[in-house]
């Protein structure tokens, strides 16, 4: 698979930000800026390395904001724009934008995290297990914050504990993900629904499965690791 331009993919662009509101004050979070450019440059950045041509933001709070800071295409991307009418959750918001989602199977990026991964293997991947849903498990030291995602031997999720339960390393979801449309299709519409503590749970068993990555990973929901942001993608560009 020489690259992904017969796939749409999303960011989750909607997100409040709470934590961050002392650093970030009046700015989504997606646009927290990260070595001099809006953090959301670098998921782009990585879409456009792939050759994605159509991206489509959930947006939410503050969504003119990124709009205006976005413009119409990014490089060789294309950029439409779904803005939820009420905070919706991560799968609320992917329903809601399903009439721009025009692939079978659609890439969906955490508009707060970044995962170093090879897209094309991992797309690769789920197609050949025929999955419905993939989640790309990134490894880390610390568990304790994002929760642990148990896998059997065949790659399938078997389970999640919840944050703050789990101790030690392993692999956590990373916040990218491939889901076939039809499962896009099965969420209730304009209801509130969280991908992570609702449907990826109830999808176990039904074509749920993960594709470890060994690239690095970083999550900005929290001042700590937004400060650190910098010197991550600073080391990236050494590599």
């Amino acid at each position: 698979m020489k690259n992904l331009s017969h796939i749409t993919a999303a960011i989750l662009a909607g997100g409040l930000g709470t934590r961050l509101r002392p650093m970030v004050a009046d700015c989504p979070k997606v646009l927290a800026e990260v070595g001099g450019r809006p953090f959301i440059f670098y998921l782009l950045d990585q879409l456009a390395t792939v050759r994605v041509r159509q991206v489509v933001l959930c947006t939410g709070y503050l969504a003119q904001q990124v709009r205006d800071t976005l413009g119409e295409t990014y490089g060789p991307l294309n950029l439409l724009y779904s803005q939820e009418p009420s905070p919706l959750g991560t799968g609320g918001a992917l329903r809601f934008a399903l009439p721009m989602l025009q692939s079978e199977t659609v890439l969906v990026l955490n508009g707060d995290s970044f995962c170093e991964a090879n897209l094309r293997a991992f797309c690769l991947v789920h197609r050949l297990r025929r999955a419905k849903v993939t989640l790309l498990l990134a490894e880390v030291a610390d568990t304790g914050r994002f929760g642990w995602v148990e896998l059997d031997g065949e790659g399938r999720i078997i389970g999640f504990r919840e944050k703050g339960k789990a101790l030690g390393g392993g692999w956590v979801n990373g916040g990218v993900y491939l889901i076939n449309r039809s499962f896009l299709e099965s969420i209730p519409p304009q209801e509130t629904v969280s991908l992570e503590q609702d449907l990826f749970p109830a999808w176990i068993g039904r074509g749920l499965y993960g594709f470890r990555s060994q690239g690095r990973f970083i999550d900005i929901g929290i001042p700590e690791s937004l400060a650190g942001a910098e010197s991550f993608f600073h080391q990236e560009n050494r590599v």
